[in-house]
């Protein structure tokens, strides 16, 4: 029989596993492989998005330099298909590398420009760690595309073979991402473990970071949102189907102790949408792709989370240039209890303070 669980157990379930409770994680690397992944998007209309993930689990000690120094010297963490990882799991992604790329359209592409595939790869370990402009494009076939990739070979080409595991990303700089053998970046010998192995795994570790999900959700190119049939099943109040949790997080729920946090809209605790519809009755678009006026809350309005329940948004902007931390307005979903709105507005103060940025306070309502 499925367990049964409240949809306020089921939410804190949810916080607990995503490090977002009050018992913080130790550092960097610990917290990255509970969450297993970290999204790396560099919008910095506060700041990029890994670097708010990890502050909202590590606080006031995380620096966005040690990341880099995790990532670039000691090769404990790496980058792959858009999300940091620690290099403990990059066994398991092997395999999927070998699958890649898994479009048609690509492999043929691939295939077509074998002879370009070997120049990069020559060109990087004669002269690498190099930035896409530096690899000349001898491309037999262009690649084509309706977007910003159309003709830009060189790139597509890196990129395919990051996702295949020839190349990775040495590093970042304000100029971008430079690429390198993968030799060069990823450690070995690594144990070899089957595509069955890797993928059951993966999805038990994705579980553990997730505390609930669905055995099936929406498709994702790279990391998916659902486990298939890890864990054990449960049923939520009020909530349609059938989830599945992980049993040794349940503790949790019982020694939930909560705190107040503001998320990147690309957290995972709010990236599938419809989840979080289901557990936390909660609406959540980010806007910053719409026009200013057709906007509800913001740019890039930060999810406000309170104890085990999203109670608003934050809709902010850094400017560096001038010192501050522009608070444009902070949307209330319910009006804040005293309690909450201290608790939110001590929260906004500590985001400024590490940002080093100066608060606008007569904008915070």
């Amino acid at each position: 029989m499925p367990r049964h669980l409240t949809r306020e157990d089921a939410r804190r379930l949810a916080v607990s596993a995503q490090l977002v409770s009050a018992q913080r994680p130790a550092g960097i690397v610990e917290a990255i492989d509970a969450l297993t992944v970290v999204g790396i998007e560099p919008t910095a209309a506060i700041a990029p998005s890994a670097d708010l993930i990890l502050w909202s689990r590590l606080g006031w000690p995380y620096q966005p330099s040690d990341l880099v120094r995790l990532v670039e010297e000691d090769r404990a963490v790496f980058e792959w298909g858009g999300f940091y990882r620690t290099m403990a799991d990059l066994p398991l992604v092997i395999p999927d590398m070998r699958t890649r790329p898994q479009s048609a359209r690509g492999r043929e592409w691939l295939s077509a420009n074998d002879r370009f595939r070997r120049d990069v790869l020559d060109r990087l370990r004669v002269d690498g760690p190099l930035r896409p402009a530096e690899i000349p494009d001898t491309a037999q076939v262009s690649w084509t595309s309706s977007g910003w990739t159309d003709n830009r070979n060189t790139l597509q080409m890196l990129e395919m073979l990051v996702l295949r595991g020839e190349v990775a990303i040495s590093r970042r700089d304000a100029a971008g991402r430079l690429f390198d053998l993968a030799e060069r970046v990823y450690p070995g010998p690594l144990p070899e473990l089957s595509p069955e192995d890797a993928s059951r795994e993966r999805a038990e570790r994705r579980l553990a970071s997730l505390g609930i999900a669905r055995s099936r959700s929406v498709a994702q190119p790279i990391e998916p949102v659902d486990v298939g049939e890890i864990g054990e099943p449960a049923v939520v109040d009020g909530v349609d189907g059938t989830w599945r949790i992980d049993p040794g997080g349940l503790e949790s729920v019982d020694a939930f102790a909560p705190r107040t946090a503001l998320l990147s809209p690309f957290d995972r605790l709010v990236f599938d949408r419809r989840r979080l519809e289901d557990l936390f009755g909660y609406e959540y678009l980010l806007e910053m792709y719409k026009p200013a006026a057709k906007r509800r809350w913001g740019y890039f309005a930060l999810p406000i989370l309170h104890g085990d329940r999203f109670v608003g948004k934050l809709d902010a902007r850094a400017d560096r240039k001038a010192g501050v931390l522009r608070v444009h307005a902070v949307h209330e979903d319910a009006p804040f209890t005293e309690e909450v709105a201290g608790a939110v507005d001590r929260e906004i103060r500590e985001l400024a303070r590490w940002l080093g940025l100066e608060l606008q306070e007569a904008m915070v309502s």
